[in-house]
């Protein structure tokens, strides 16, 4: 099976591109893949972090159901990861408040006209799928944290409900969302089966603090530290 290096290599020596694709093409691509898709996922994994520590209730959710599917073992591996539903409801609900990338940028095709504006062809447009994410006209609560909103429903960030987009749509849907996803689930489903977790210095879930900072990407304002407490599970 051919990984995506090969078959760039193979378009650089088959392939009748309308562009020279060179060998620091394929290093700026490959670059773009994990310097993109490691920072969005640590900014991802930080915020899930941090929502489940504010919401205790739904972290031992979350935590059960890691130690449950994974007793015995001793580890998470990706054999099982499939079978953690309420984690994976836990993650979508983390990315729809917290996008990583909440602007979303795309080309306009042809000349077109949109709620009053007229876009011309070739023009830029910020899609902003954070705040598509927080529309109260398409979501119940929607500034609360309940993964169990995408429990028993199709809702899914592949393209196909244009009211939850934090990875695009379309043929220009970002192409790294199985790598993203891998590195996000992997290390959220270890935290939760090695260790329990508490705030530092007796604080409340309700005093830590939420407040986003500004860029193009969306990270905490404010680093988040907790407390790892080792969890010795039974090892058949």
């Amino acid at each position: 099976m051919k990984d995506l290096v090969d078959i760039l290599l193979d378009l650089q020596e088959n392939s009748e591109l309308e562009f020279p694709l060179s060998v620091d093409n394929i290093k700026a691509i490959i670059l773009d893949m994990f310097s993109a898709g490691s920072e969005t996922s640590s900014i991802t994994v930080e915020w899930t972090m941090a929502e489940l520590l504010k919401n205790p209730g739904i972290m031992e959710k979350a935590k059960n159901e890691v130690r449950r599917v994974f007793t015995g073992k001793g580890y998470v591996d990706e054999g099982s990861i499939h079978e953690l539903k309420y984690v994976k409801a836990v993650i979508k609900e983390s990315i729809r408040l917290h996008p990583a990338v909440p602007l979303v940028l795309r080309e306009c095709r042809e000349d077109c006209r949109l709620d009053g504006y007229n876009i011309p062809a070739k023009f830029k447009v910020l899609v902003n799928a954070g705040a598509i994410g927080k529309d109260p006209k398409h979501w119940d609560n929607a500034e609360t944290f309940c993964p169990e909103r995408f429990l028993d429903n199709s809702i899914d960030f592949k393209g196909t409900d244009f009211k939850y987009i934090p990875f695009g749509a379309g043929r220009r849907i970002c192409p790294g969302i199985s790598f993203a996803l891998s590195n996000i689930e992997l290390p959220i489903a270890n935290l939760l089966y090695h260790f329990d977790w508490k705030l530092p210095n007796g604080m409340k879930p309700e005093d830590l603090d939420m407040t986003e900072a500004l860029g193009l990407s969306i990270r905490r304002k404010h680093e988040l530290f907790a407390i790892p407490i080792a969890y010795h599970p039974h090892v058949e």
